[in-house]
C-alpha cells in the first residue's frame, strides 16, 4: 500500500479546510442534488445539457470532499520554532531583499495545502521557499526562479 502524503499546514489552514468541508457536505451537496432534480424534469436525459452540467458539478464536489478529507486526515500541523527565531522554517514569515536593486518581498512559508501567493503565502515546495528554508537573518543566497537566478539577502524572520 503506498504511503500517504503529509500535508503541512497551520492550525488556521486546517480550520479553513474543515469549514470548507462542512460547507461542501451540508450546503453545496444539497444545492447540486436540487439542480439534478430540476434538470431531470426537463425531459430526455440523453440530450439534457442542464443534467450533464449538474452531474459534472456533483462529481467535482464529491472529488473535492474526498480531497479535503484526505488532506485533513494526513495533516501535519506546523509548530512555531521558538528555539531558532532567526532561522527560516515552515509557518514563519520571511522578508528578503533582492540584490542589487533592493526590492523587498515578504512571504509566509506554508504547506502546499494552504499556499496562496496572492495572500503572500508560498508553498514549502516552491523554489523560493526551498532556497530560503534553514537559512537565517543576514544570509545572502541564490534563489532559482523561472526568469533566472536571483540573489537575495534575508532581512527578517517572524
Amino acid at each position: 500500500m503506498p504511503e500517504e502524503k503529509s500535508y503541512y499546514m497551520t492550525d488556521e489552514g486546517k480550520v479553513k479546510l474543515e469549514q470548507e468541508l462542512e460547507y461542501l457536505k451540508t450546503e453545496r451537496r444539497q444545492e447540486v442534488v436540487e439542480r439534478i432534480k430540476i434538470a431531470r424534469g426537463f425531459g430526455d436525459l440523453s440530450e439534457n445539457s442542464e443534467y450533464d452540467a449538474a452531474k459534472d458539478e456533483q462529481a467535482f464536489v464529491e472529488s473535492r470532499i474526498a480531497q479535503i478529507e484526505n488532506m485533513i486526515r494526513n495533516a501535519v500541523i506546523i509548530e512555531n520554532d521558538t528555539d531558532n527565531p532567526d532561522i527560516v522554517s515552515l509557518g514563519k514569515t520571511v522578508t528578503f531583499q533582492e540584490l542589487p536593486d533592493g526590492e523587498e518581498e515578504s512571504y509566509t512559508i506554508v504547506g502546499s495545502a494552504e499556499a496562496d501567493p496572492f495572500e503572500g503565502k508560498i508553498s514549502n515546495d516552491s523554489p523560493i521557499a526551498k532556497s530560503l528554508l534553514g537559512h537565517s537573518i543576514g544570509e545572502e543566497l541564490t534563489v532559482p526562479t523561472p526568469a533566472g537566478d536571483m540573489q537575495v539577502k534575508i532581512l527578517n524572520v517572524e
